[in-house]
């Protein structure tokens, strides 16, 4: 091949591994005479000779909640774009299948974790195997163990808040919150939510803060015909990811309430239904495909460093979000 393409063996070998200091008329010249010749890159055994295999493992709750699955086809779709192949392992939340893909699966079958956990304590965090390169994705359960990648969700929620209460709303209820220390999403986001409500001069009401066994569609659903059979409907819901506000809609629809001329609804997550649902949905709207080019990043950087990451070495990684004002809250 060197010869066809008119180049030493060392020059292909750097277009080959994607060096960066080639030329494009070189890097041409070499990708002609790979496709001339039909050569195809032995990826698995490159990875074999540098002790790898070449596979990351992408750990979610569910891949039937929507913001996980489009995450994971960016997750995919930035692999492959650095030669690397990913193995996706559902833990449906229960810890003891966090803790094991923080061991690799007891197994040496991938190089590296990126997880999104649920369960997971600091403490799982801080036994688990060192050697192991392992990022946090989404939520966030230590500051000191592992790298993380996220959004700013007390800022994002005090955003969707605060938009609501610009619509006139005042009695916004959060679908998901949770009242406590604020470690994980649905605690971070209804800090958000409180600091809306003290920027504008309005008192917190606990009763407004909705836990929900899941964030599913049917635990949005059962979450406003609660509220709509007691009376109760408030002015907004600020749901804590878009299948519960889906579910919420449906619901409130069904008991006569229409959105948003009766009850302002905005999600988090903007996932793909959200934009065709009637009415479609306002949102906060992570840049997912940033979230997994960073996680990715991290991940890569760590398993080249052939090194346990020490604690002061860790990063916390945000990734920006915006509003997307769509007709569940218009007029807001």
């Amino acid at each position: 091949m060197a010869e066809y393409a008119g180049v030493s063996q060392k020059t292909v070998s750097n277009v080959i591994n994607q060096y960066e200091h080639v030329s494009d008329k070189t890097r041409r010249a070499v990708q002609e005479a790979i496709d001339a010749l039909g050569y195809r890159v032995n990826l698995a055994g490159r990875h074999l000779r540098q002790g790898r295999t070449g596979m990351i493992a992408l750990v979610v709750p569910e891949l039937d909640v929507a913001y996980f699955s489009e995450l994971a086809a960016h997750v995919v779709a930035a692999a492959e774009q650095r030669s690397r192949t990913v193995l996706i392992h559902q833990t449906g939340g229960r810890r003891d299948r966090e803790t094991s893909a923080l061991h690799g699966f007891d197994a040496d079958f991938v190089d590296g974790v990126i997880i999104s956990p649920l369960a997971l304590l600091p403490d799982d965090l801080r036994a688990a195997d060192r050697g192991l390169p392992v990022v946090l994705l989404g939520e966030r359960n230590t500051t000191e163990a592992r790298d993380h990648v996220g959004i700013d969700n007390v800022a994002a929620a005090r955003e969707a808040t605060a938009h609501l209460l610009a619509g006139g709303h005042r009695r916004i209820a959060v679908v998901g919150g949770r009242l406590g220390p604020a470690s994980g999403t649905d605690q971070l986001r209804t800090q958000g939510y409180r600091q809306a409500l003290e920027a504008a001069g309005l008192p917190f009401d606990p009763e407004l803060v909705l836990p929900v066994d899941a964030f599913h569609w049917l635990d949005g659903a059962r979450a406003a015909a609660a509220l709509a059979d007691r009376g109760a409907v408030p002015d907004a819901l600020l749901c804590l990811n878009d299948h519960l506000a889906l579910g919420a809609v449906r619901a409130l629809h069904e008991r006569g309430f229409k959105a948003p001329d009766d009850v302002a609804v905005c999600g988090f997550d903007d996932i793909e239904a959200g934009r065709f649902s009637i009415p479609s949905l306002t949102t906060i709207a992570p840049d997912k495909a940033a979230l997994a080019r960073a996680a990715l990043e991290l991940l890569l950087m760590r398993i080249s460093s052939d090194s346990a990451v020490p604690l002061k070495a860790v990063e916390e990684r945000c990734v920006a979000h915006r509003l997307v004002i769509r007709e569940s809250t218009a007029g807001c």
